[in-house]
């Protein structure tokens, strides 16, 4: 089974609930994933501490123009829907921090002059951590195919275990890779305005790929009743509901788990998987 924990704004709470659901699971004997795909700022192994034991480049195709047989046409920068190609007066001029690995270029090309060679975009990190397998993607400084490290991250997972993925926030390309094969999404947010807002987003997008999902309240005692009074007109289940607890901060300053620092609350995290579990009988 694939959980993923996303949200429509970032310091909801997504990776704490991702890395208390994971260390839950794994303490009463279940096997257990966790990957990070918040490639851009991952941060999961702040709290779990892993032993890192492999690790494996994400490369992205992008073009090569042999210049002794292009002839210039512009075939290619009319086919590119990135603009990562452009040609002036003859010239092909590439952008490969735009390209998107399509291919598109090398294939209409009628001179046969473009064919592809592999750029590093980032890494992908394999190691364990308090029992689980533990998995992570590093998207190098400066480049933007976080899509590309998130794919790495999901093909280096075994098959036929529990995965737990923490997404990376938003609702836009990377979110959608995240989560897509994704069997149920848990949906982090906040009781304010803003977090409203953003879990309206959120809401919308994993309607539309069509995947069951329910909704955890992170300090949930604090701000007002919107998002509850939001859930409840829409008919989505609220399974978690986090106090705002000093305990619980001063736990998370120390890069400690919850269910670990604060027992009683792995109460609240083991009945919000068999919330889980029961909704998708």
């Amino acid at each position: 089974m694939k959980l993923a924990v996303a949200s429509g704004k970032g310091g909801t709470g997504k990776t704490t609930i991702a890395t208390n659901l994971a260390v839950m699971l794994a303490d009463k004997g279940t096997s257990v994933q966790i990957l990070d795909c918040d490639v851009e700022e991952p941060n999961c192994h702040i709290f779990l501490n892993p032993e890192i034991d492999s690790t494996m480049p994400v490369t992205v195709p992008v073009p090569r123009v042999a210049e002794e047989t292009c002839t210039g046409c512009g075939t290619c920068a009319e086919v590119c829907e990135f603009s990562a190609i452009a040609v002036i007066k003859g010239t092909v001029l590439l952008f490969p921090e735009l390209c998107h690995g399509c291919g598109a270029c090398s294939l209409f090309c009628p001179e046969d002059a473009i064919d592809e060679i592999p750029k590093n975009v980032g890494t992908v990190e394999k190691g364990t951590a308090n029992g689980m397998g533990f998995i992570h993607g590093l998207l190098n400084i400066g480049e933007l195919m976080s899509p590309a490290v998130i794919g790495g991250v999901k093909e280096a997972a075994a098959d036929g275990e529990m995965i737990i993925i923490d997404s990376p926030p938003g609702t836009s390309c990377p979110v959608i890779e995240a989560v897509r094969d994704a069997d149920f999404v848990l949906l982090a947010t906040e009781p304010t305005p803003f977090g409203l807002n953003d879990l309206e987003l959120a809401v919308g997008m994993v309607r539309v790929l069509g995947i069951p999902f329910a909704v955890a309240i992170n300090r949930c005692d604090v701000g007002n009743d919107g998002v509850v009074q939001y859930c409840k007109e829409q008919a989505i289940d609220v399974i978690l509901e986090i106090p705002d607890d000093r305990r619980i901060a001063e736990a998370y300053s120390r890069g400690e788990m919850i269910v670990h620092a604060v027992p009683e609350y792995r109460q609240l995290f083991d009945a919000c998987w068999e919330k889980i579990e029961g909704l998708l009988l």
